[in-house]
Parts: C-alpha cells; structure tokens; sequence
C-alpha cells in the first residue's frame, strides 16, 4: 500500500493523473517502461512499471520484471488484469484518458506528458494512477503470506488470527480451492496460501521463455506438416520441463491443462525490427513474415482460430503438449514416487464432435507413452464450458468429457456478446444507471450467465454422474459468486493465487449461509 501522508500529499499537489480499474490489488512505484523488452533491460537497476494500451501474451516476460502493469484498454478480466492478478503485480487497466505513444515512448494525461524513465505510482486497490513516486510498504499479513518472507521470530497477532481464521474456514466448507497458475514459482505461492490444486495452467504462457518463442515461430512459419513436426520436436523437452516444475510443486494434487488456446498471430513479431531479427535467425526473408503475420490476424480472434479450432486443424501440435504432459508426470513419478494427477482440458468447444476429436490424439498418445515408460499416471480429460452453445449441449459432451470447468471469462463475453478488453469505455456507466447491478466480468450474473452453468451442470450430470465440475474464470476469487457455486453443487473454484484465500473464507461462508 502507499504511505497514506503521501497519497493525500500527491492529490493535493495535482500528482494524481487519472484513474483506472483496480484490476490487480496493491501500489507500486516504478520508472514507466512502453515495452516489454525495455521493461527487462531497465528492471536491471531499479523499478519499473509496464505501461501498454493493452497486453498480450508476447509481453509475459515484461510483465514478469514490471512491479505494475498500467494499460489504456482493458477490463477486469482482461490480458493484462488476469496476469496480473496470476503473477501478484498490481494492475491498473482501462485507464481510457491515457494517450500512449508507443513508437515515442511516452504518454499524455491531463495535460502532464510522461516520458519513458520517468516515475509513476499505480494504486491496484483504488485504480488511482500518479506522476512521481510515492513510497510503499508490505502489511504484516501480505508479509506473511508470501513464501520466505516470514522472517520474524515471533508471528504477529493479526497473522496469528489470519490463520486462525482460515483453518476454521477449512474446517466448514465443502468447495475445494484451486488456483490459476502456469509456472513453478506461482504453484509454490499458491499452495502456501491453502491452494488444494491447479485449476488452470495455461500453456500459451509458457511459450516465451527462453529459446520457446523460437521454436514457436519457427512451427508457425513452417512450411506444411513435416517442417511444423520439426520444430514441435524442438518444443516438446522444453514444454516438458515445465510441466515437471509444476508436477513437482503440486505432488499428487490435481493440475488442470488447458492445451494452446490463443490464436497463432499472438506468438509473431509485429514490429518492423522484431521481424527482421527474426527473419535473420530463421534464414527468410521479412516480407515472407510480415505476409504470415498479415494472413494470420483475424477480426476477430476472440471468436476465431483458437481453441480447440487450432488443435483439430493442426493436431500435432496437441499430440507434442499430450506427449510432454504424459512425458512429465511419469518423469516426475518415477522420481519422487508421487503420481501427478494430470487432468487435460480441451478449449472453447463447442460440439461433442470437437472434443472426440481432440480426445482421441490425447488418450492415444497417453497409451503410447505409458507403455513407454511401463507405468500409468491417473489422468482426466475434459473440457472447458466457455460458448453457450457447449452449455446447451453439456449432456452430449459429457459422454466425452470426465469433467467440466467453466471459463466464466469468455462464457460472460460471449452470452452478453461485450468485449472483456473494451468493456471498460461504458459497464461503469451501465452500473452507474443500474443496468447492470454490477459488473458481469467481476462477480457472476447469475440470472444470465449463471443460468447457463446451471443447465450444463444438471444435464451433464444427468449423463455421467461422477463428472468432476469446476470454475477456472476470475469468478473463482468473487465471494458473492463463490456463493453462488457452492449452491448449485459445483466441486470446486479456481482463482489467481493472491485471491485463494478469499476464496476459503468465502467458500466457508457459503457454506454456513446454505445450512441456516
């Protein structure tokens, strides 16, 4: 949090900007950074804050070295709010008075222009953003509940009553707490804050580390089906070296895999000197890349060539993530002795048809590698309820599906037909106007929404009684929602980790509320 003094101080002096969506908790003081490489070589020797009109996967690793993230567009489950919330960054996005010149490196509010270098403070917590740099300090509980940070020989009292509180928490509930986490590190925080598993790990993040990103763009510019192969083969150890990490940090609790689910056009370079280095490493021309990029972006992708659309059109690259997972858990099991629990998860479908498709390479490959390896791992293959279409068919999906989790993010956007990333410009004003009652992208509109998962729910059911069903959607961490879940019989949510134990306490609440 900010020194309180000084907040008010910067109000007075006119240092406050604007102000955004409280999409990420916190405050944090940097040097404005307009890239994400920038973000990584200035993070070198001190602070920084990403500043972007909106994010997308290819800044994962300026995200990772900012303390903050602060965006133009964007709503509360936006890219960059989502991340965020995922990495424990404070984030403020949908700051629409923000004009951001990225080629320039500055932006322009209020009549202040902000240069790149210069100092800014975000607050998370009221969406307030400020020109300079305002001084932050940990409360004992957030201390407490980051991993190594615990320090002090004797626990304060209100830690003491924190975990206090959550073991009776524990004790009351009957919904299970997961969290969304696609790296080690996160598992680690997430299972010292009471995390019982993985309720998303999304895969698409892990393609930027490291010599992954080149492998990628090497399989998306390849040329037909065997030079795609190739360079899924450069991918496949180091993919598989990452599940290992999380297997190793979730032991025998349940990890929930969502194969690739954005479309291919995020992973390539837009920018005219990221493609020709590029095009040097590769051995091409730019102009063949530019016209990749070009062929590949959509209108629209959110509703585009993604998802389980990307896995039927080019299945070898779901049989390498299969392979690696597999590869991974009996690794690991072989190791340590404790079996992983893999469960895979096939995105945005929306027929039966899609999911058998995808089914089949996953079970396929599975048998191959078991044999292989002469062991099993338990593993689950189901999918994600996110069109109200697969919410309408649940029970024909569910004579392929062994769970469900619903991905309450893009099953709001599509039923309410809203933009997540350009909700921003107008929900205040229909909350405001009491259209909505509040803002569907941050607790559950259960008569629409809602409505939905509980048709899914019951027919899904109605097909395969034991179907393990879930939330992966921000919705995990909403308590009002969480309430909502636990009525309809749901097993289990799934939230950033920060948000994990609220999310005890408000499942535990839930649970006193539904027995009164």
């Amino acid at each position: 949090v900010f020194d309180e003094k000084e907040r008010k101080q910067a109000v007075r002096d006119g240092k406050r900007l604007t102000r955004g969506l409280n999409a990420g908790p916190g405050a944090a003081s940097g040097r404005a950074v307009f890239s994400p490489s920038k973000a990584e070589a200035m993070s070198k020797s001190g602070a920084v804050v990403l500043v972007r009109t909106e994010t997308s996967p290819e800044d994962i690793k300026g995200m990772q070295a900012s303390v903050g993230i602060l965006t133009a567009r964007g709503g509360m489950t936006s890219h960059a709010a989502l991340v965020a919330r995922q990495m424990g960054k404070v984030c403020v996005a949908g700051a629409g008075e923000l004009e951001i010149d990225h080629k320039k490196a500055r932006m322009r509010v209020s009549g202040v222009t902000v240069k790149e270098g210069d100092w800014i403070s975000i607050d998370g917590t009221t969406g307030e953003v400020f020109v300079g740099r305002l001084s932050t300090q940990d409360s004992e509980v957030a201390r407490s509940l980051t991993p190594g940070k615990r320090k002090r020989k004797t626990t304060p009292a209100i830690v003491e009553a924190y975990d206090k509180l959550l073991t009776w928490a524990d004790e009351v509930r009957t919904l299970r707490v997961r969290t969304n986490a696609d790296q080690p590190e996160q598992c680690r925080t997430a299972v010292a804050l009471g995390a019982e598993g993985v309720g998303l790990c999304r895969t698409e993040h892990m393609f930027f580390g490291e010599s992954k990103i080149e492998a990628m763009r090497e399989m998306i510019l390849a040329d037909g089906p065997e030079a795609r192969e190739a360079a899924l083969a450069r991918l496949l150890p180091l993919q598989r070296k990452d599940f290992e990490g999380i297997f190793k940090e979730m032991g025998d609790l349940p990890v929930t895999i969502r194969t690739l689910d954005p479309p291919l056009h995020e992973f390539l370079p837009h920018g005219d000197e990221e493609i020709r280095v590029l095009a040097r490493e590769l051995g091409v021309k730019p102009a063949d890349i530019r016209a990749k990029v070009e062929q590949l972006t959509e209108l629209n992708p959110m509703l585009g060539h993604r998802g389980c659309r990307l896995g039927i059109t080019y299945p070898e690259i779901t049989r390498m993530q299969a392979r690696a997972i597999f590869e991974a858990a009996c690794r690991v099991a072989k190791k340590s002795g404790v079996r992983p629990q893999p469960e895979i998860m096939i995105p945005l479908i929306a027929s039966r048809e899609e999911l058998s498709l995808q089914a089949e390479i996953v079970r396929d490959v599975a048998e191959e590698v078991f044999r292989k390896a002469k062991m099993r791992v338990p593993y689950l293959l189901g999918t994600m309820i996110e069109l109200p279409r697969a919410a309408l068919v649940a029970g024909e999906i569910a004579e392929e599906a062994e769970f469900f989790s619903f991905g309450t993010n893009d099953l709001t956007q599509t039923t309410y037909g809203i933009s997540r990333d350009d909700a921003g410009k107008f929900i205040p004003v229909y909350v405001d106007r009491e259209i909505f009652r509040a803002d569907p992208f941050g607790t559950l509109d259960k008569r629409g929404v809602g409505r939905l998962v509980e048709i899914a729910a019951m027919d899904g059911r109605a097909t395969r009684p034991d179907l393990k069903l879930g939330i992966c959607g921000e919705h995990g961490g909403d308590p009002e929602s969480i309430d909502f879940f636990h009525r309809i019989g749901l097993r289990y949510v799934s939230c950033s980790p920060y948000r994990v134990p609220i999310a005890r306490l408000a499942a535990a609440q839930a649970a006193l509320r539904a027995a009164l």
